[in-house]
């Protein structure tokens, strides 16, 4: 990747903003683009743009061979892959990789399918692409966590595993994947661990000096059930080192 120019979009984002250090640290010619300044990163390495409305991505793309795609949104994901498609084709881009989530084919999430369906825009675009699926991140257990904190209890889905990786490593593999070249969609990855989200909870509550009771709490919906059938692991693929157990002890410490 060393011969050209590397666009991290949503490069402020938790695996954005990883993914940006780290590739600098290696040398490489890294520019952001956001829909908001970021902090340190100013002139050609930083554009201020919006893939929904189209603002900014021609400036973003020019000189770039590389486009690492980490921008999400809840509405509107669709609209952003369609625009950089278009404008990828214009700027001469050799190489889209994007990153996408576990279970996006099974779980009957909104935001799901809409993951899918980017992941088939980009197959099927005619550009050099992979796509790299991960389990959750660390962080996102830690906010459901911390969400429910002041609660007299600790309430967690009953039967329900996770497979939660740390998004630094995922940040590392999605720069190999770079570097090698684009490959279609590439095998799954995921922590090192598949715990009961009742065994996470105890190492949040630990690392955070708290005690609540755990409550595992049946949820009747098809989600959940998709969740407890673990549609969302990837069982083959513990390419993971970092536990939650010591991401938290680590996170939460002082």
């Amino acid at each position: 990747m060393t011969s050209g120019m590397i666009l991290v979009t949503g490069g402020t984002g938790r695996l954005g903003s990883l993914l940006t250090e780290r590739l600098r640290q290696q040398g490489e010619a890294v520019r952001v683009l956001s829909r908001k300044a970021a902090v340190g990163i100013s002139g050609p390495d930083r554009v201020v743009g919006d893939l929904t409305s189209n603002q900014g991505i021609g400036e973003a793309l020019s000189g770039v061979a590389t486009v690492f795609h980490c921008a999400s949104a809840q509405r509107g994901e669709m609209q952003m892959a369609s625009n950089l498609v278009s404008a990828a084709h214009a700027a001469g881009v050799t190489h889209v990789v994007y990153t996408s989530i576990v279970g996006v084919d099974k779980i009957p999430l909104g935001y799901y399918g809409t993951k899918l369906d980017v992941e088939k825009l980009l197959l099927e675009s005619g550009l050099g692409v992979t796509i790299q699926r991960s389990t959750q991140f660390h962080q996102l257990l830690q906010q459901g966590f911390h969400a429910v904190r002041f609660l007299p209890v600790m309430p967690v889905p009953a039967s329900t595993d996770m497979q939660p990786i740390d998004a630094a490593e995922v940040a590392d593999r999605l720069i190999e994947l770079g570097r090698s070249g684009p490959a279609g969609r590439a095998p799954d990855i995921g922590g090192p661990r598949i715990e009961p989200v009742a065994d996470l909870a105890r190492s949040y509550l630990s690392a955070t000096g708290r005690r609540r009771p755990i409550v595992p709490v049946v949820i009747p919906a098809k989600v959940a059930a998709a969740y407890r059938r673990g549609d969302h692991l990837a069982p083959a693929s513990r390419t993971g080192r970092v536990t939650f157990e010591q991401y938290i002890s680590q996170s939460a410490a002082p």
